[in-house]
This record gives structure tokens, sequence and C-alpha cells, in this order.
């Protein structure tokens, strides 16, 4: 999982009303639609009676100042009852208990997840973060059905991103630094959707050659402006942006990138969704 930073972040409660006004402008969709959409619901049936508590974990590098109130304000924007113990680590998970929470909400170095204690539901937020942007990718494209897109990068969000994609309909290559992770990411989907993946061994050409693009790498600033044209369309979930400063304004109103909010909506939605 990318470590953010507190400047990564601190801006987002402050933001959210104008960041939502901006999806639905880029997608049609809010973000509270977007992460329904996602997490395969409609937002009526996602019960917003659980309470969600979000705990600091000191294990590994510690707490980044500012994560755990952010997660609490995405939450709680989506309509949910939020808090952040006072306590961390397993006397943040006593406290959530004791006060009623029923979802719980914690990250370490490695893992951030969301956990229903009344279902058991579990959700990962690189595998969420792929979903939330491919639904939102797919909202902003008008659809990617038979469409061709470029995933950059084969960890967890690149492989939940590309089994989202698979099921969206679009037609998928991959890129990754790695091609071992690129040839497990593509034998993944086929297995568990039937479709191929194709592997792309040069960046460049892939970018030149793909107009809708999938960033899930943390690597900063290699689409240039060259790489763009007015039919370009990039979902980027990787920390930090990987489109450069020259290329940013040809794209502007044609890209989706956050540090956390889409990823978090998807999650929430995911463990509070009714059958």
């Amino acid at each position: 999982m990318t470590r953010l930073k507190t400047e990564d972040i601190c801006h987002i409660k402050a933001s959210l009303e104008k960041y939502n006004r901006d999806l639905i402008a880029k997608t049609g969709a809010t973000l509270g639609q977007i992460a329904a959409y996602a997490a395969e619901t409609r937002e009526e049936k996602v019960c917003r009676n659980f309470k969600v508590a979000v705990i600091p974990l000191t294990c590994g590098r510690g707490i980044i100042e500012g994560f755990t109130q952010t997660v609490a304000s995405i939450t709680g924007f989506l309509g949910f009852n939020s808090f952040v113990t006072k306590n961390t680590d397993a006397g943040g998970v006593a406290e959530a208990v004791e006060k009623g929470a029923e979802i719980l909400m914690m990250a370490d170095d490695d893992k951030f997840v969301a956990i229903n204690r009344v279902t058991g539901r579990v959700s990962d937020n690189g595998e969420a973060t792929g979903r939330g942007y491919a639904a939102a990718l797919d909202l902003m494209t008008g659809g990617l059905r038979n469409r061709n897109v470029l995933i950059l990068g084969a960890g967890p969000v690149g492989k939940g991103a590309a089994l989202a994609l698979a099921r969206l309909g679009a037609k998928i290559s991959v890129y990754d630094v790695e091609p071992g992770c690129s040839n497990r990411l593509a034998e993944e989907v086929r297995e568990k959707t039937g479709i191929t993946v194709r592997i792309e061994e040069k960046l460049d050409r892939a970018l030149l050659v793909n107009k809708i693009i999938y960033d899930a790498t943390p690597t900063p600033s290699f689409i240039h402006k060259k790489h763009i044209t007015p039919d370009t369309f990039i979902a980027a979930p990787g920390i930090p942006l990987g489109v450069d400063g020259e290329a940013l304004p040809e794209v502007a109103g044609r890209l989706l990138h956050d540090p956390l909010e889409i990823g978090v909506a998807t999650m929430i939605y995911d463990v509070c969704r009714q059958a």
C-alpha cells in the first residue's frame, strides 16, 4: 500500500463538497453513486445505520497525521455516523466495540481495511480503489465495453482494476516494470473472468496508442503532453500523480485523481451494502 503523507490528505475534509461537484461534472455521478456502482449495489441499498470507528494504528512507521480524521470525514460525508477512537491499536479496537461501532476501519503499512463485525464482510483498500476507479472511468467515458484500456501497474490496485474492467467488458492491456507481475495479473484475470489481457512491453508505445489509461503506479510525471489527445481519459489513483505538469492542462477535465476519496467510499459501501 502506498504510504500517504500528511500534505497529500490535509485538504480533503474541507474540499469534499467541491470534490463531489467536480466528480459530477466529469462522470455525471456523485461520490456515493460511484461507490455504489463499484460495489454493485444502489445507494438506497447501503445501510447507513452502522456506526463507523476509524482506529489509529502505531505499528510499522506509525500514524500519518490527519489520516484517521480524513477517513472519518469521508465516511461522514457519505452519511455515516463516524468517529476516530481516542485509543490506538488493541485499545482502539476495544473502544470501538464498547462504543457500539459495527464497522471498524484501520490501516498499517501493508493493509487498509474496513470490517463489518455484524456480517463478517471485509473490504481491502487496494482492491476497492481498483474497482472504484474502474467504475468512475466507465462513467466518465460513457461506457468501456469493447474499448481498449491500458492499465499501468500490476499491484493490488491494478489487479482490482483489471478484474473490474473485465467485468465491464473492456479490452485490457497491462504494463508493469516487472514483466512477471503483468503475467501474473493476466493469468488471474483469465482464470476468474475468461478475458485475455494483452501484455505491453514498451511503456512509451503503449501510452501513444492507448487513449483510455488507468495509472495504478506510484511513479510521478511519466505521462507527457505527447501522450495526450482530445480523446484521452485517465483514471489515476496512484500517488503521486503520473501526469506531468505540462500535460495536466490538456487532460484536466478528463482526469480522475485523488488520494483517498473513491477508495474509502467504495470500502464503506462494500461492507455496508445489503443483500
